[in-house]
């Protein structure tokens, strides 16, 4: 599998390694990066040689959220174009989160907006005790409608609400509690520990982990096409309204937005 965005690595077990590799940019996610990483979760999903999958990133951050030159052109785009837009990132996100595979999720850096949503897609994740995460929408005049079904998923919508509006960062720690990782560790510990979480996969029938992990799935909260139209519509309510457009102009002007105290 070749792409502009990713790299992709099959090991001799079948542990595949999905790595984001837009370093310089902290893996921010392009309009590219959304594409591919629809269709590496579909490829990956249907090469029975694969057994698991480890999602990463390349260089200090596992993943900064969106691409700010994405979001710019939203901006600048008709609502229809919008729509079009945030719903192949709804479908890179519901890829990944339907994989048949188990999907081990390795944090390092920063996890932010798209990051934490990635992260929530992951059946177990891990992350290096150094790690900061955010829901950041907010600040923009945004809010984190396409990403919001996973991380309500995975933290529940007590924790969720600690964090989900506010915009603001919290630590690997604080995310264990929350639910979003299942541990934090060294940074010097983080290969081991998401090995730890792969070598078990690897004497289990991968039919029937595959069955297991939709049964899972069904069992809990729903997460269908109704509810991503629904999240859809949201954020494209967002970028319509008048926040939106203060909040990118004012981030990318260098300027502080009317409503910052």
């Amino acid at each position: 599998m070749n792409f502009e965005t990713l790299l992709v690595d099959v090991d001799d077990r079948g542990v595949a390694t999905l790595t984001l590799n837009r370093p310089d940019k902290h893996n921010a996610m392009s309009g590219t990066m959304i594409i591919e990483l629809k269709q590496a979760a579909m490829a990956l999903g249907a090469d029975r040689a694969v057994r698991v999958v480890v999602l990463t990133g390349a260089g200090k951050s596992f993943c900064a959220g969106g691409d700010l030159g994405w979001m710019q052109a939203q901006m600048a785009a008709d609502a229809e174009t919008r729509f079009i837009e945030a719903r192949k990132l709804a479908e890179a996100l519901q890829a990944l989160n339907t994989m048949s595979k188990p999907l081990i999720g390795k944090l390092q850096g920063n996890a932010f907006g798209g990051g934490v949503g990635m992260a929530s897609v992951c059946d177990v994740a891990i992350g290096a005790d150094a790690l900061t995460m955010g829901l950041t929408e907010t600040k923009l005049g945004l809010i984190p409608a396409t990403i919001g079904p996973y991380v309500l998923s995975r933290m529940g919508e007590a924790m969720a609400r600690r964090v989900f509006m506010s915009a603001r960062l919290f630590n690997a720690q604080e995310a264990v509690t929350l639910g979003l990782l299942a541990k934090a560790v060294p940074q010097d510990a983080l290969d081991a520990a998401v090995e730890a979480e792969v070598v078990p996969y690897l004497a289990c029938a991968p039919d029937a982990v595959a069955r297991a992990k939709a049964l899972a799935r069904s069992l809990g909260p729903r997460i269908d096409e109704d509810v991503i139209d629904h999240t859809i519509r949201e954020l494209v309510a967002c970028w319509e309204g008048s926040e939106a457009q203060e909040g990118i102009s004012a981030f990318f002007n260098k300027e502080k937005p009317g409503w910052l105290r």
